[in-house]
């Protein structure tokens, strides 16, 4: 195997060797989420894409070689509008939505990254860079707004790989008559009283949204590191705005070396929005069942390529999982399996690692899966220990059986006690040999997935 790591990078859009600055210091920051409301699937995209990635560059270059950074926006104008419409202070409203994130990792089994900054805890610094651009004359002041001057980068658009004109006529920007021209963008905004807001030399206010991961990323990363990820549709202008305030400030001819994004997800092919009316939340999706589900599904596509959610795919991916456990037969930490896997570190075999290091082919590592399994039910140990071992590589099979279990009765919402309960009174039935009702019972328990068997006297159950 090729044991070098390729990406697709967005500032060119081709794929590239990935060659770090450092390889023993890799820097990666992905932006976080903007805490005003619950997160919904396309939100966890690319927390399970950039988390791959993370375990990815930890495999090639060392646990502790890899540092990810992933900030939550805590002040922003969507957080203040939010905070009026549900009637909730901006304080509560950013920890009550932030805790649910960190919920959602967890059910996703997402890595927790290296930094987690907030951009309330760092208007210092904003400021200070602020300052740094007002002084390199690519910022100007005007009724006690800052704004970024736009025409003074000559590199402004090839990101998106757009002129700027193009960039104006095809992207919502802020409209002020306090702009020099259109495609400026605001550094610091004055807030009202009733807004947050800090102390500055511009007067009370806030920082402008783009700014906050530029000085997030410099503090934790330096003025220049290797990756940068997030959304296709930060592109255009989040990131393209982050690498024009940073190269300035920073006075660098590179901010990021690498630029990844993954695609959108869509309903029906339509880009999954609020102003679509198509959100689905990831609270709405854990009364479904396990984490694991919908991680498998958000990797079953490429992450470049936008994945099309429907039912059928995320019945699959349960069905796949519901088998690869046949091969996981633990109901604990106490079996012989499990306790190797513990006790060891397992090499996966390089040819199945590959496509992950070939710009994390999700795909192509989930067909090799489906090989190792193949290879795993005949029985053979150290096949079965390779088979889980790749699977929780991507964060699969990390649960044991009887978690994985519990997870289908909560989505099912029947409990083991009903079920039992259910069986009691079929045979009852079937010793009054009122076979109508014990018929009953049977399809009732069928519709609910579990699956009764009657052998050598006894009914034993199964999910379907």
């Amino acid at each position: 195997m090729n044991k070098d790591i390729f990406l697709t990078n967005s500032l060119g859009n081709k794929k590239h060797k990935f060659t770090p600055i450092n390889p023993k210091k890799i820097g990666m920051y992905v932006c976080g989420p903007t805490v005003y409301d619950n997160p919904h699937i396309g939100n966890a995209r690319p927390l399970v894409v950039f988390d791959i990635l993370f375990k990815v560059l930890k495999c090639k270059y060392g646990n502790n070689s890899v540092s990810y950074v992933r900030n939550i926006t805590d002040i922003d104008d969507k957080i203040i509008a939010s905070s009026i419409e549900k009637k909730i202070s901006i304080g509560d409203l950013t920890k009550k939505i932030t805790n649910i994130f960190h919920e959602d990792c967890e059910y996703l089994n997402c890595e927790t990254p290296t930094q987690e900054p907030k951009a309330t805890e760092n208007i210092s610094l904003m400021i200070e860079m602020i300052n740094k651009l007002i002084t390199n004359k690519f910022a100007y002041e005007i009724n006690n707004h800052v704004y970024f001057e736009v025409k003074k980068f000559e590199d402004y658009g090839k990101l998106s790989n757009k002129k700027l004109d193009e960039l104006i006529a095809g992207a919502r920007v802020e409209v002020s008559e306090n702009k020099k021209n259109p495609a400026d963008f605001v550094l610091w905004k004055p807030s009202t009283e009733s807004e947050p807001s800090w102390e500055s030399p511009w007067g009370k206010g806030r920082p402008g949204w783009h700014l906050e991961c530029s000085v997030m990323s410099k503090k934790f990363l330096g003025d220049k590191f290797d990756i940068h990820g997030g959304g296709m549709d930060l592109i255009f202008p989040h990131h393209e705005n982050e690498i024009a305030q940073s190269r300035c400030a920073n006075e660098n001819e590179t901010f990021a070396n690498y630029w990844v994004h993954n695609g959108f997800i869509t309903m029906s092919k339509e880009k999954m929005a609020k102003s679509q009316g198509n959100i689905l939340s990831i609270n709405q999706v854990k009364e479904w069942g396990s984490g694991q589900i919908l991680r498998l599904a958000l990797m079953s596509t490429h992450y470049r390529q936008p994945l099309d959610w429907s039912e059928k795919l995320y019945e699959n991916c349960k069905n796949t999982i519901e088998k690869w456990y046949e091969v996981d037969n633990y109901d604990g930490f106490g079996d012989p399996i499990k306790k190797k896997l513990l006790e060891k570190s397992i090499k996966i075999p390089d040819e199945y690692l590959a496509p992950l290091y070939d710009d994390l082919n999700t795909p192509g590592y989930i067909a090799n899966l489906h090989k190792l399994f193949e290879k795993a039910k005949q029985g053979n140990e150290n096949d079965k220990i390779i088979f889980i071992s790749a699977c929780n590589f991507i964060g699969l099979l990390i649960e044991s059986k009887e978690d994985w279990r519990y997870s289908r009765f909560k989505a099912m919402r029947v409990e083991v006690k009903v079920i039992q309960e259910r069986i009691e009174l079929r045979n009852k039935a079937r010793e009054k040999k009122d076979y109508v009702e014990a018929d009953r019972i049977r399809d009732e328990l069928l519709e609910n997935g579990i699956e009764i068997e009657d052998k050598d006297g006894k009914t034993t159950w199964k999910l379907k």
